[in-house]
């Protein structure tokens, strides 16, 4: 990415210009952020096209066609305009690496993954299609593997008359070797081209090779019009799969929907995403990508968080690359940036709506003192604790990079520094109990008495917008795109994050609007899952608030749901793993052992492909592909709080009693390799408990005491 230069803009709608990200033959595609610090791709065209009122029409028509597109895999328009004569396209900013670049890198990839990969991007199809429109530049360089999936980025996925790209004004794009024949013709393009494509795109995949190759770009046309496709390094079984989608005609491919059927993958196979090398450079992405949205903000008593300027980022960025911009339309630009030289810009703004970007998360050493497996070898060192500051009925603890928010003892609500425990800031107007939930990973929303909901900016306490017409008895969830809460006589109500309006406002079932405080709720990908006390779960589509699916009751005690990409796990006497977006069954699990039958799993958490998770009484450890068990920790656990992953460790708490009798709160360390125990720390007796973990640290609640811990 490069600065901006002599003749670009700074503004383009709500989105603040900050590098340019690369060029074409009919415009620019520039990084910006909006007033909430979200990230776009902004694609421009170029001042001596943009007269051109015909082109201009054709180029905002493919963005306004382009939104149409509702599907997880493809890669957002989050909105178009004509601006000062300036047509503008903003599109969703992934981080990760291309499949291209993915191929390069680590070598073709296993069939389970290539099989993960169709089924995925055949869904996405489905979805483009059903909107009636066809992407026609299927290709590599546009999948993006996240790790949360495939994404398909620069659409020209308008109707076939309004393909326009950043390429050659009036250049029809066609990629050698995965054009279809009837596009490489010029005949007319319908949703079997996108198949054909799809074919050639599973055989790079899975070979590292072409389909069709040749010597110049004429000779790979004629071979895809002429010739058979190259499926050597193909298994057979795969082979058969993909032929048929490289049909010379249109008429002889399969329909996604089938392709999708036919290459279900086995269990596990979307962990491709999430584990080993391929995962960790997809962090790595992620990770830089977070850093274009990192700046210091001054705080009174707190140390100032080292980060990237805006120069030397930029600077940086041009160097080579870890972050893909999506959506552009000038294909995969890579970013990266390294380094600190002071302190990012931070510009201080009146606007409730102009959301400074996320700080980082200061990530604590790791304390290498752990010994053996022997429970007397050591503990925890106790970074820092508090006394008497929380609010012993506190929810919730809440860790937002740089603080923890909680329910304070002397009413409302506080942040305190997470290296030094130091006070940040105090909302003493917030009713705690309404519970608070963070935004963005850079505000908090919580509610007061009259249920106004309001939003402080996480690091500094600021104060920004507020919804006095969310009447919030509740806050439930957030996301990307709103605050979910309930409201004083039982109602769902959705409250946009970018201009504080309510978005929708549902009935909800009886059994719902009874519970209040006692129901739970996580938002991820499109869904609102809602948990009674007594285990009924209702799932929205955060659109519209229509109910997407429901699961009877199944249990009589406290059900936490959490998500990881697609999956959603519910506690209860059967722990379940279902799909977020339909609600089907991937696999369940009970607890085995005679003496725990009918007991229930405990809040289920999600990290480095397993689900930890206290059953029977002991923390366990299980694979999220089928539930199968990898150990049994052998400590007690309190089945009423999550087991957490954290460092290399399993964290669990426990109240047990000493050889004097008295009660103690136990603080239990497995190793999360092989379950086996590694660190005890012992704490007064406390009625009410919480923990969480984050950035290196795990913070435990002991009734109005606060307590944060080292990691190994």
């Amino acid at each position: 990415m490069n600065p901006l230069g002599t003749g670009d803009p700074l503004r383009l709608g709500p989105y603040r210009l900050t590098g340019v990200l690369g060029e074409g033959g009919m415009g620019k595609v520039y990084v910006g952020q909006d007033a909430t610090g979200t990230l776009a791709a902004v694609k421009v065209l170029k001042p001596q096209l943009a007269h051109d009122t015909h082109l201009a029409q054709r180029f905002v028509r493919e963005a306004q066609a382009a939104q149409a597109v509702h599907s997880a895999g493809v890669a957002a328009v989050l909105g178009a305009w004509t601006e000062g004569g300036r047509p503008w396209i903003a599109t969703e900013f992934l981080a990760g690496l291309t499949l291209d670049q993915a191929v390069d890198t680590f070598g073709p990839l296993p069939e389970p993954a290539v099989r993960a990969l169709a089924a995925s991007l055949a869904r996405t199809l489905v979805d483009i299609h059903a909107a009636g429109f066809v992407h026609r530049d299927l290709k590599p360089p546009n999948i993006v593997l996240t790790s949360t999936g495939p994404r398909i980025i620069d659409f020209g996925i308008a109707r076939p008359e309004h393909g326009l790209t950043l390429t050659t004004t009036g250049q029809v794009p066609v990629t050698p070797g995965y054009g279809a024949p009837e596009q490489v013709l010029g005949q007319r393009v319908a949703p079997p081209a996108d198949v054909f494509s799809l074919g050639a795109v599973l055989v790079y995949a899975a070979t590292g090779r072409r389909a069709f190759d040749g010597g110049h770009v004429a000779a790979v046309q004629y071979a895809v019009v002429h010739d058979e496709p190259q499926l050597t390094g193909l298994s057979p079984a795969l082979a058969g799969l993909v032929a048929p989608c490289l049909a010379k005609s249109p008429d002889l491919r399969p329909v996604p929907a089938q392709i999708a059927s036919a290459m279900a993958p086995p269990k596990g196979a979307e962990q491709a995403w999430r584990r080993g090398a391929f995962a960790d450079a997809i962090k790595e992405r992620e990770r830089g990508a977070r850093q274009l949205t990192t700046q210091v903000t001054g705080v009174p008593g707190a140390e100032p968080v080292p980060s990237v300027s805006r120069r030397r980022l930029l600077t940086g960025l041009a160097a080579g690359g870890v972050v893909v911009a999506a959506g552009g339309g000038a294909g995969a630009w890579w970013l990266a940036g390294r380094g600190s030289d002071g302190a990012a810009e931070s510009p201080v703004s009146s606007d409730p709506f102009d959301i400074p970007p996320a700080v980082s998360t200061p990530e604590e050493a790791l304390d290498k003192n752990i010994g053996g497996t022997s429970v007397t070898v050591g503990r925890p060192s106790v970074i820092w604790n508090l006394d008497d500051e929380a609010d012993t009925y506190s929810p919730t603890l809440l860790t937002v990079r740089d603080v923890l928010v909680l329910g304070a003892a002397s009413g409302g609500i506080a942040a305190y520094d997470v290296r030094t425990g130091k006070r940040r800031w105090h909302a003493p107007r917030i009713r705690p109990r309404a519970s608070y939930v963070s935004l963005s990973d850079r505000l908090v929303a919580a509610a007061d008495e009259k249920g106004t909901l309001y939003t402080y900016v996480a690091s500094t306490g600021v104060a920004k917008w507020t919804c006095p017409a969310a009447e919030a008895e509740t806050v439930l969830a957030a996301d990307e795109d709103a605050v979910y809460c309930v409201t004083k006589i039982g109602r769902v109500r959705a409250v946009g994050r970018a201009d504080a309006k309510v978005r929708w406002t549902i009935k909800a079932p009886a059994e719902f609007r009874k519970q209040g405080l006692m129901l739970t709720a996580s938002a991820a990908r499109g869904r609102l899952v809602l948990v009674t006390a007594n285990g009924k779960v209702l799932v929205l589509d955060t659109r519209d608030g229509s109910v997407a699916w429901t699961r009877p009751s199944t249990t009589d005690v406290s059900v936490t749901p959490a998500v990881d990409g697609d999956t959603v796990y519910i506690n209860g006497p059967t722990l379940e793993a279902r799909r977020l977006s339909d609600g089907e069954v991937v696999w369940t699990a009970k607890i085995k052992e005679p003496k725990y039958e009918g007991e229930n799993w405990g809040p289920p958490t999600v990290a480095d492909g397993a689900v930890y998770v206290c059953g029977g009484n002991y923390p366990r450890r299980l694979d999220t592909r089928d539930g199968s068990e990898m150990w049994r920790g052998y400590w007690v656990a309190d089945e009423n709080w999550p087991v957490l992953h954290q460092g290399h460790g399993a964290w669990s708490l426990d109240s047990t009693s000493s050889i004097t009798s008295q009660k103690r709160l136990n603080v239990n360390t497995l190793r999360s390799s092989d379950g086996e125990r590694a660190w005890r720390y012992q704490l007064p007796h406390a009625d009410h408990q919480n923990l969480v973990a984050d950035g290196n640290r795990v913070f435990v609640m002991a009734d109005s005491a606060i307590y944060a811990f080292t990691v190994f």
